[in-house]
């Protein structure tokens, strides 16, 4: 069952693509008060709690609106337009935190990253559930929880040593590089998608 779960590319595809990039942000969401109250000038708690506030209800409130955008148009383009877009939006927002040091900097990367999250999840679900393996619907959702459960795990595990060895600033480039090659791997959906697409028009 395992082998059938890994040989849907769609599947595939969009489970490393997620859990490089919850891997690469995994290196320092544990530490974001540390880098807030540390590395911004007139950085508090309350800025972390702010932020966070800001970035939860921005993905909250905006899920909804492009998740009826999706469902109004027929296909599978617009999601992936949709998702791939939010997805490489969150990967550029690494870069600019490490040149950030003024709170409503903090205040304005945390809502363009709710924005993309909003963007991403959608779209992302969407296609995931269309192409699940029937009857193994349980086990591809398990898989990928087990390897975004491990990835942020270990990732977590390194944050520590990572900004010890080579600081926040390098850290949120390095951060930022592995987002971005994982933001990569849905233009390999985008592939499949296209191939589906031509294949659905040929039989008609």
């Amino acid at each position: 069952m395992f082998n059938r779960i890994r040989n849907n590319s769609f599947i595939k595809i969009l489970t490393f693509s997620d859990v490089i990039v919850l891997s690469g942000w995994g290196l320092v969401n544990p530490l974001f008060a540390v880098f807030v109250t540390k590395q911004i000038k007139g950085g508090t708690v309350e800025l972390v709690g702010l932020a966070t506030c800001l970035y939860w209800i921005l993905r909250a409130s905006l899920q909804i609106p492009f998740a009826r955008f999706i469902d109004k148009h027929k296909g599978e383009v617009d999601d992936f337009v949709i998702m791939a877009a939010g997805s490489f939006l969150m990967s550029a927002t690494p870069f600019f935190y490490a040149l950030i040091s003024k709170p409503w900097q903090v205040l304005l990367l945390q809502a363009i990253i709710g924005f993309a999250s909003a963007m991403v999840s959608p779209g992302w679900l969407a296609i995931f559930t269309r192409h699940v393996d029937k009857n193994l619907e349980a086990q591809s959702w398990g898989l990928y929880n087990a390897l975004v459960g491990y990835s942020i795990a270990l990732s977590g595990a390194l944050s520590g040593f990572m900004v010890n060895r080579f600081g926040f600033r390098i850290l949120y480039f390095i951060v930022g590089i592995v987002c971005t090659f994982g933001s990569s791997f849905l233009l390999l959906v985008y592939k499949e998608l296209r191939q589906e697409e031509k294949s659905f028009f040929l039989q008609k």
